[in-house]
């Protein structure tokens, strides 16, 4: 095909897409059935991973839970039976370590069976100027929010593959989309996750496996303990988000194929004018949503004895 047709097709194809999307803003998709889906969930054992956890097993998924906190871990699976879970598994991994991480996926595997979703929920934060934070933590960052997503991929995607059904989750941050003061490593881990996702997603095409789905998460602040004592300058515009709003969300984008959501809605414009505005504008905007200072409160998570 040479390059004219090459075009037409591409200009069709877009215009069609771009109505498609129009359409589903106003007509939903149908949801998705997950009841008798594996889920494998990582950091399971508070915030997100944990709520993410209750709302699957409501839905009748069987769940495999991954954390490295055992009393976590231990009170998520509570609440899960609670919530209707009658297939639960969970596991101590600590997912920074590549060895572990294919030592537990094993387990499973054998315990359990083939994980047909996959949500790469783990995540650490420092919070530190770069040059104040110590090496040691900048690895560790890179090894559980960026490094984890390879093995754990490495681990399940082969059998979604052969099967042609699977779905990768990808839960990131807006930070994975733009630089953030004093978030250097955490921007760093997060915009490797997103780049990491999205060529996934593409090897995904090329082989045409179709069933396998990708949706990577890109939300604000949360309100999990994670970001404690960080300020938002315009709440009405950039609020802290609620954690069970966030959950239901990533639970509807699962459900309905949604490849990237960003929370909250007004990120999908700010990132676009990040890509088509002068450097000096994009920094003056930052500056105006005050990710200058974000984090200059930052106390994070505070860790029990």
């Amino acid at each position: 095909m040479n390059f004219f047709l090459e075009l037409l097709k591409v200009i069709g194809l877009s215009t069609y897409y771009m109505l498609e999307s129009l359409v589903f803003l106003f007509v939903p998709k149908r949801k998705k059935n997950v009841s008798g889906e594996t889920v494998l969930i990582t950091g399971a054992g508070s915030g997100i991973g944990r709520l993410l956890s209750l709302k699957f097993a409501k839905l009748g998924a069987t769940l495999v839970l991954w954390d490295i906190n055992q009393d976590g871990l231990q009170e998520t699976l509570r609440l899960a039976k609670e919530n209707g879970a009658v297939r639960i598994h969970s596991y101590i991994c600590d997912c920074s370590k590549r060895q572990e991480v294919y030592r537990v996926a094993d387990q499973v595997k054998k315990e359990v069976g083939d994980v047909s979703i996959l949500v790469n929920n783990a995540g650490i934060v420092t919070g530190r100027s770069f040059i104040e934070s110590p090496d040691s933590l900048v690895e560790k960052t890179m090894e559980v929010n960026t490094m984890a997503h390879f093995w754990t991929y490495k681990a399940f995607l082969p059998a979604m593959i052969a099967s042609n059904h699977g779905h990768l989750v990808s839960i990131a941050s807006s930070a994975g989309l733009i630089g953030v003061n004093r978030l250097a490593d955490y921007c760093a881990s997060k915009f490797a996750a997103v780049g990491f996702a999205e060529s996934i997603s593409l090897e995904m095409r090329a082989l045409g496996k179709t069933g396998v789905k990708t949706t990577t998460v890109c939300p604000y602040f949360i309100n999990t303990g994670m970001f404690d004592g960080c300020s938002t300058k315009w709440p009405f515009l950039l609020p802290i988000l609620d954690p069970d709003y966030v959950a239901e969300k990533i639970m509807t984008a699962i459900r309905r194929d949604q490849a990237i959501l960003l929370l909250p809605r007004i990120l999908y414009f700010f990132f676009a004018l990040k890509n088509i505005l002068p450097v000096k504008v994009g920094v003056l905007l930052v500056d105006f949503v005050g990710a200058l200072h974000f984090m200059d409160s930052f106390r994070g998570r505070v860790k029990k004895d």
